[in-house]
């Protein structure tokens, strides 16, 4: 069959060579070699609620099996309506304005594919999720960056210069993709931020992307603001959000946006020649996750704040400096105290001789010299699985 290596370079499109394969499913990868407890990646290892999981047996019995209208299934599409009032207390027409998507990843990406064109820009402040550049690269725009600057004590919080973002902003400028609360760091953006960003968005005409996959997941009386909810805002921004968190099913893959009726429209044409639509029965599933009672979401994020508070101390006992996650589910850390010469060397040390998976922080960033000399965990995880990281964690600062 000859050398089948040797593939002409014109056969590959240039956009691929701007990014790698996920940094951070690759390090699920390596727990699963190395018999690491995965604190990498993402995921809860505890069940879904069991309302959500027979509701979608039931689905699934009931023959709803064949394809769902493209861009979401009516009952689905209203709860999401339904809540975004109750939750932000903001209008939306479920038959113009949502469009159900194969999770929250394919959501940005289709909107991305259906807003920019070739010599746009996309605003990102970096650390960011590591999706938002590449999406940019295939959409045919430029990504630009605005550092969130880490926090000086280990209850700061991540800022933003205000005078960087200005200069970010230009005539090429066709969105920004605010992540609020935020991944990887943890940062819950405020109202005056938002307000600082809406203004920059009214003044050069840009649109926001919001990735809000994490607005109940919250702790030490943070709010979560959408940025459609604030004034001049609403025509102007499409939120993204899914059932991946808040219900940890990440493996279902039901998300949405919702937008005004001329996005939704340039969203949904994009949406339905990547997926055609999302899985039909756990789209009604989805339904019965967004009529749970509001206890529900209390409890979860009482429940994160838990496993935050059992995860943090152990990494600090083992040397890590610990930057305080005020939303979402991960820890960002400093691991200048290890002497290791960058993030991907501690890391493969981590993984192989400790037994643990944490993230390299340099695929959160544009320049990996910037997370050179950082780590994130995940603490999506049962009591058992954190306690048994922590054991295995508090070999590290001997072992070195």
């Amino acid at each position: 069959m000859g050398d089948i290596a040797a593939v002409p370079k014109q056969f590959l499109s240039d956009k691929v060579g701007f990014f790698t394969e996920s940094v951070i499913r690759d390090m699920t990868r390596q727990a699963n070699l190395y018999g690491a407890v995965n604190l990498a990646q993402g995921f809860p290892d505890f069940p879904a609620p069991a309302e959500i999981k027979r509701a979608a047996q039931e689905a699934i019995a009931s023959d709803v099996n064949q394809y769902a209208i493209t861009w979401g299934a009516k009952n689905l599409r209203e709860a999401i309506a339904r809540q975004m009032q109750i939750w932000q207390g903001i209008t939306v027409d479920p038959q113009t304005q949502v469009t159900v998507c194969c999770g929250s990843t394919e959501a940005m990406i289709a909107t991305l594919l259906a807003v920019c064109d070739k010599g746009d820009e996309v605003v990102i402040f970096e650390p960011f999720y590591e999706n938002y550049g590449p999406d940019s690269v295939l959409s045919g725009a430029k990504p630009r960056f605005v550092k969130l600057r880490p926090p000086t004590t280990s209850d700061g919080e991540w800022t933003f210069d205000e005078g960087e973002l200005r200069a970010a902003f230009d005539s090429q400028t066709k969105a920004i993709i605010v992540n609020t609360p935020n991944n990887p760091t943890g940062k819950v953006f405020t109202r005056t931020e938002l307000e600082l960003i809406r203004d920059l968005c009214v003044e050069f005409n840009v649109l926001t992307i919001t990735d809000e996959i994490y607005e109940h997941i919250l702790y030490d009386g943070t709010k979560h603001i959408s940025m459609a909810s604030l004034d001049g805002m609403a025509n102007r921004t499409v939120t993204i959000n899914g059932m991946s968190k808040t219900y940890s099913v990440t493996g279902w893959r039901v998300g949405w946006t919702v937008a005004p009726p001329p996005i939704t429209n340039a969203i949904r044409k994009v949406h339905d020649f990547l997926t055609v639509g999302a899985p039909a029965p756990l789209q009604e599933a989805g339904t019965a996750a967004l009529s749970l009672p509001a206890s529900y979401y209390e409890n979860l994020a009482n429940g994160y704040r838990a496993r935050r508070d059992r995860l943090i101390p152990a990494l600090e006992g083992a040397g890590f400096k610990c930057f305080r996650p005020r939303g979402a589910y991960y820890v960002m850390t400093d691991i200048s105290a290890f002497g290791f010469g960058n993030d991907l060397e501690f890391a493969k040390y981590l993984v192989k001789e400790i037994g643990v998976a944490a993230v390299p922080g340099s695929s959160f960033y544009r320049d990996p010299k910037d997370g050179a000399q950082q780590v994130r965990f995940a603490f999506c995880k049962k009591d058992a699985t954190l306690d048994d990281a922590a054991k295995r964690l508090a070999k590290l600062r001997s072992a070195i």
